[in-house]
């Protein structure tokens, strides 16, 4: 089970999808939110300004204040967010006690928002984030980091706030061990859910076709309610198939694993997962 969720809190407009989505998450299990702010290293931009030429003493010494003065305010925005949530939810805030109910605390970091969420990520059991969003590549770089570099699931918030979670679940396998870490780290979620598709895209591999029955049988033991989908490409992307089966199913929940097809980190992330990294209707959960 879940029982400490690391969150990120950006003080952006995309916080409270991340926050319902991770409160449904965990509800389900008395679970502790640990909400994460990430202030601007003033410092390191200054040196990085500095590097490139900018500017002198009296115009650097200013930018620094506003970026101050910038980071300073976001991070108040992030800890008020926090604070309403947790206030309108009834959720304590402070001094975690284990076991004693739903919990939250704030925690502040400088630097980067990828090292601190992949640091953080690590000792959590669950990293809840928002979908990246067209020209924000620090979204994506986060998303990257705490799929490659936590070692933990990831459930990454939908556009809009779920209205329950887990309810049905889809699964995308692939035989893979990605998807079988998925599935694994989703097992929580499984086991609570209404019922479970598992849906596999045919690609005339019928030896990895058949794994689809072998995992069926497996999870009847975790929830009776679940089946399985073989579908047909005709034509169209595994990811278009996929995203059209779980529409089709009204799914609360998609499960997958986190693939990548090169060795470079520029580009870690097939197109599979890549379209799901920037941001669908429906929340996911992936691992890698």
């Amino acid at each position: 089970m879940y029982k400490y969720l690391l969150v990120p809190a950006t003080g952006s407009a995309t916080d409270e999808t991340v926050f319902e989505t991770a409160l449904l998450a965990a509800r389900p299990f008395s679970a502790h939110l640990e909400f994460l702010h990430v202030r601007v290293d003033v410092t390191e931009v200054v040196i990085s300004m500095s590097t490139g030429g900018f500017g002198g003493g009296v115009a650097m010494r200013g930018m620094v204040d506003k970026l101050d003065a910038e980071a300073r305010q976001v991070e108040a925005r992030a800890r008020q967010e926090v604070g309403r949530f947790c206030e309108r939810h009834g959720i304590p805030r402070g001094t975690p006690h284990p076991g004693e109910g739903l919990s939250a605390e704030f925690t502040v970091e400088t630097g980067s928002d990828a090292q601190w969420i992949s640091e953080y990520g690590r000792f959590a059991d669950l990293v809840v984030v928002g979908h990246a969003q067209p020209g924000r590549e620090v979204a994506m770089e986060v998303l990257e980091a705490a799929l490659m570099d936590t070692g933990r699931p990831l459930l990454i918030a939908p556009r809009k706030v779920p209205q329950t979670l887990p309810g049905t679940v889809v699964i995308a396998w692939k035989d893979t061990p990605e998807a079988a870490r998925a599935v694994a780290a989703a097992l929580p979620l499984i086991e609570r859910a209404e019922r479970v598709v598992i849906v596999t895209v045919v690609e005339g591999d019928e030896s990895r076709e058949h794994s689809s029955d072998r995992l069926l049988r497996t999870l009847r033991w975790h929830n009776a309610n679940t089946c399985v989908r073989q579908l047909g490409r005709e034509g169209r992307r595994p990811v278009e198939v996929l995203l059209a089966e779980a529409g089709q199913l009204q799914a609360s929940l998609i499960v997958m694993g986190g693939y990548s097809h090169s060795r470079l980190r520029e580009v870690v992330f097939g197109g599979f997962t890549r379209h799901i990294l920037s941001g669908i209707d429906v929340p996911v959960l992936m691992a890698h």
